[in-house]
């Protein structure tokens, strides 16, 4: 069946998600994430986009790009690509990395473009992991910086806000930190496995009497267990590993 074709943007601007293969982790450390950005920076530079907001978060990236001479598509190829072929060496792994598809709307009006960047900058205060200014990983504070040595084109946004920066960048700060019900574009919601199902899962896979007798598998055996627990629905990596006492370096092998 064929693909529908992607709405296009009269402004040029899209909210984007990009997430990892069967919902894995995209980035394992800060130098995964710093890697990220630094990919982001160089195709900014080389295909001219800009760019107005971004987070990393474990499994998938938020963006707010405008296209410009080069189409959306073709930017997200570059970045894509290249990171990917770090990812995939450092860890030793082969194969896809992102969901093949990603997700992307079009932002055509003022109201929504001030939603879509308060949603992407809230992202980490909803899934729990520290308020916006603390997180390192999203664009939030190349709007209050004023060293102006960020890769976010901040001047766009803070521009709606008033022609003073100092004013503007208070009036963001009071924005972004408004209570909301903002949906854009969602991760799917996903079936979480407690620990004691995914043992009692991954036994009947290999019809083990102990799960730690997985360690003692021959590495084709092994791997044919493994390969098919991360097909299990709300089953990730990191649960195998912890259950399992197998690293997450030999589990991603397991998917070749």
């Amino acid at each position: 069946m064929p693909r529908i074709a992607r709405e296009k943007s009269s402004t040029g601007i899209y909210h984007i998600m990009i997430r990892g293969i069967n919902q894995q982790d995209i980035f394992e450390d800060d130098q995964d994430r710093q890697r990220y950005i630094q990919t982001l920076e160089r195709f900014k530079k080389e295909t001219n986009f800009e760019l107005y907001a971004y987070c990393l978060m474990t499994n998938h990236v938020h963006l707010l790009i405008r296209e410009k001479e080069v189409e959306l598509s073709k930017i997200l190829k570059k970045i894509g690509a290249s990171y990917v072929y770090y990812f995939n060496w450092k860890y030793e792994r082969k194969g896809h990395l992102f969901q093949d598809r990603y997700k992307s709307e079009i932002v055509e009006s003022n109201s929504y473009f001030f939603t879509v960047i308060r949603y992407i900058h809230q992202n980490p205060v909803k899934a729990g992991f520290s308020s916006m200014e603390e997180y390192k990983w999203s664009s939030y504070n190349s709007y209050t910086s004023k060293s102006g040595t960020s890769i976010v084109d901040t001047e766009f946004f803070l521009g709606m806000l008033s022609e003073n920066k100092d004013t503007a960048i208070k009036k963001y700060s009071q924005y972004m930190n408004v209570p909301n019900d903002d949906k854009c574009l969602e991760i799917d919601e996903r079936v979480k496995l407690t620990d004691e199902k995914a043992r009692d899962i991954i036994r009947q896979i290999g019809n083990l009497t102990n799960i730690l007798d997985i360690q003692k598998l021959d590495m084709e055996k092994r791997n044919s267990i493994l390969k098919k627990a991360k097909e299990v629905e709300g089953m990730s990596i990191l649960q195998i590993c912890r259950v399992t006492g197998i690293s997450r370096s030999a589990i991603r092998k397991a998917e070749q």
